[in-house]
């Protein structure tokens, strides 16, 4: 399908593969994705001179409608786009963004608006949630893309006084009190209340496919510096680090201050009582068990707070010749485990609240105190964010003395699950490496190493929020794979 003009893409391929000022972007490690950045683009070339064909007669060559559930990219199913390895990259799916509208018409005495598609199929919108996202300029403010029509004046009863199809590409609806309301046809189709379209909206919009390991765990790498100045491995680091939960970024300078540049380029790093960055090093009167040379067990950072950050950040600065290995652990894969392990033990860890307490002074002083369950889940059981971190776990634990010894047994359970051979992944930074991963979902440890008169182990570390991560990776998206 299409053969001339992908092989008219790929023949326009070939400056930027072999021309002058491209050797180092020629020679750059493939990636995970890479292949599918590469497809959906050309493709959307093929569509492009596909479009722009003609046939005998002068009428324009038209493509057949995909089957439900099918795209046209290839023919890949819905299902295989979410096969992507390492990083859930996506084409844009240029046909279903344009469709056109067959009928329109008023069901359940104007309660609802029915709308038959192009392509056979047919979505159904409650009036009020029409009338509550009417996108004229009395009711929207486009230049916030906010609204403005207030909740007070909504009439959760409303029904359509009139429907109607303005053309194949837009409705519109009068109400009651004569208001007039335009939709487009692609607007609608984004927002369709199937089961199907809410579960590709949710896809879009959170990616929340997940890939799980254990010690088997092929640790994704990407240079620092390429992450720093190109757009596409931007974004394939922001993808695998939602996927996969930890991405080693490479080749950055063994100096202070790399964490802050990568906290630009994704915003904004987050502020704590430590800093807006920290030293991990071995220190006198340390404030934190980090701050020594002895083991950590693992843990995920910052349970104290009522929102513990999302991502974070460790820049090996100097490395010590013996000990200081990294050790990491899935923990929805490991919490998995022990749901299907022990049920019982999985509800405890997620519906007791264990109090969890840090004070001291750093930063500034503080005294913080706050409650967690450790396996924090959706209303689906899922487990969404661990919180657990032996250290900071206070000596009171507010909960009935008779259910203690059964919280002991449960954290035991899932403890040693950790710690497994199995679950378990183990490697050593070396200087300029930055290993970025998912605090809510992989706990991290370290093994000891001798201490000496001199720091022989720095580290740089630094945090960031999933709301700034996930900003940053939707705006990518959109830039490299040209879809809103």
């Amino acid at each position: 399908m299409g053969g001339g003009a992908a092989a008219a893409w790929r023949a326009d391929k070939e400056p930027f593969r072999h021309g002058a000022g491209r050797t180092r972007r020629a020679r750059r490690r493939h990636f995970p994705g890479d292949d599918f950045i590469e497809e959906a683009k050309m493709w959307r070339a093929v569509a492009s001179v596909l479009l722009r064909a003609k046939v005998p007669g002068g009428r324009a060559c038209c493509l057949l409608p995909a089957q439900k559930g099918r795209s046209l990219v290839a023919g890949t199913t819905r299902h295989r786009r979410r096969d992507i390895a390492a990083g859930g990259l996506r084409a844009a799916r240029p046909l279903s963004m344009n469709p056109g509208i067959q009928k329109v018409e008023a069901l359940d005495a104007g309660h609802f608006v029915r709308v038959e598609w192009e392509d056979g199929s047919e979505s159904r919108y409650p009036c009020v949630w029409l009338r509550d996202n009417c996108q004229c300029p009395h009711c929207f403010l486009r230049s916030a893309r906010a609204r403005r029509l207030v909740f007070e004046d909504l009439d959760v009863n409303i029904v359509v006084k009139e429907v109607a199809l303005a053309d194949r590409k837009k409705i519109s609806i009068t109400w009651p009190d004569e208001h007039a309301s335009e939709y487009e046809a692609e607007w609608l189709k984004k927002r369709c209340f199937s089961e199907e379209a809410r579960a590709e909206m949710r896809e879009d919009l959170f990616l929340p496919e997940r890939q799980y390991w254990g010690s088997d765990l092929q640790l994704p790498k990407i240079p620092f510096e390429e992450v720093m100045y190109n757009d596409e491995s931007a974004y394939k680091w922001l993808c695998t680090l939602k996927k996969v939960g930890i991405v080693l970024l490479t080749g950055a300078a063994a100096r202070q201050g790399e964490l802050v540049k990568l906290g630009h380029r994704i915003g904004f790093l987050r502020l704590t009582f430590y800093g807006p960055t920290w030293q991990v090093q071995d220190k006198a009167d340390a404030n934190n068990v980090a701050y020594t040379t002895g083991k950590l067990c693992f843990h995920t950072d910052y349970p104290v707070l009522q929102h513990p950050p999302g991502v974070q950040l460790l820049h090996c600065i100097k490395q010590t010749a013996a000990g200081g290995e990294s050790e990491v652990v899935d923990g929805f894969n490991v919490s998995n485990k022990l749901k299907k392990q022990n049920p019982q033990a999985y509800q405890i860890l997620s519906s007791t609240a264990v109090d969890y307490t840090d004070v001291g002074v750093d930063y500034c002083d503080f005294a913080v105190q706050n409650k967690q369950r450790i396996i924090d889940v959706d209303s689906r059981g899922q487990a969404v964010r661990i919180n657990y971190n032996n250290a900071t776990r206070d000596t009171v634990f507010d909960i009935p003395a008779e259910k203690v010894r059964p919280f002991y047994a449960a954290l035991k359970e899932f403890n040693d699950l950790l710690n497994s051979t199995e679950h378990k992944f183990t490697y050593k930074l070396e200087p300029g490496d930055i290993v970025t991963f998912d605090n809510w979902r992989v706990l991290h440890g370290r093994q000891s190493y001798p201490s000496g008169s001199e720091v022989t182990r720095h580290l740089e570390g630094a945090y960031a929020d999933w709301d700034v991560v996930m900003s940053r990776l939707r705006l990518l998206r959109k830039r490299v794979l040209n879809r809103d």
